[in-house]
Parts: C-alpha cells; structure tokens; sequence
C-alpha cells in the first residue's frame, strides 16, 4: 500500500465514523421529529377544551355581572332612604341649632334685663326662668308653626 492508499484508507474510516455519527444525529432529529409531531397533533383538541372552558367562563362572570347588577339596583332604595334621613336628621340638627343659639341670646337678653331692673336673689332667678319659659314657648310655636 503506498501512501495514496493509506490516506485514503484513513479518509474511508474518518468518513464511516461521520456517517455514523450522522445517522445517530439524524435519529434523534427523527425522534424529536416525530414526538413534535404528536404534540402538535394534540394542540386541535387541546386547543378546543381551552376555546370551550373560556366560554364557560365568560359565561359565568356575564352570569354574575347580571346577579350584582340587580343586587346593586335593589340596594339602590334603600342607600336614597338613608340619604333622606340623613337630610332629615341634617335638617333637625340644624334646627336644634337655631333652638340653642335662640335661648342663649334670650338667656343673655334675660339676664341683661334683670341686672337693669336690679332683680336680685329669688325673685330675679324666678322672673328670669318665667322670662326663659315664655321665650321657649314662643320659639316652639314658631318652629312647630314651620313643621
């Protein structure tokens, strides 16, 4: 065997191992090849239950939007119903307010006309609290005469 035979020789065996090697590579490109394969062969129908549990669940949330919508329409009464007696209590208070700012003015228009006609001792607390009696009287018959 001269040299050209030896090389060639080496080459052949160099090349036989590549094939080798090749076919095993290709082998498992098959193998990937063909378990992609089933994977996507699988996607449709998996694809199909996700398209169909989706609808389910919009479904169900259009389902519960609807049954708040008209929990929050009932409640609608009674949130006015409370807003009204929150004006009407507002209204009262109010009132009440006026009521006290009222007495306090009389209780001082009182207590100046007792230190003016020099009222003293019981007979000045008496006038003073028949003075505050006749002024609450009135003020009460004007606020029920508004009423």
């Amino acid at each position: 065997m001269d040299l050209l035979g030896i090389a060639a020789l080496i080459f052949a065996i160099a090349f036989a191992v590549l094939v080798v090697f090749l076919a095993k590579t290709l082998g498992n490109l098959a193998n990937v090849l063909s378990k992609t394969e089933v994977t996507i062969g699988k996607l449709p129908d998996q694809l199909d239950e996700i398209t169909r549990e989706t609808g389910t669940v919009l479904h169900n949330t259009n389902e519960t939007i609807l049954d708040v919508n008209e929990k929050v329409a009932n409640l609608n009464p009674f949130f006015d119903m409370i807003g009204d007696a929150g004006e009407a209590s507002r209204k009262l208070s109010s009132s009440l307010v006026d009521i006290t700012e009222s007495m306090k003015s009389q209780s001082q228009e009182a207590t100046e006309t007792s230190h003016q006609k020099g009222l003293s001792g019981f007979y000045g607390l008496a006038a003073f609290m028949y003075f505050l009696n006749q002024k609450r009287n009135q003020k009460m018959n004007n606020i029920l005469g508004r009423v």
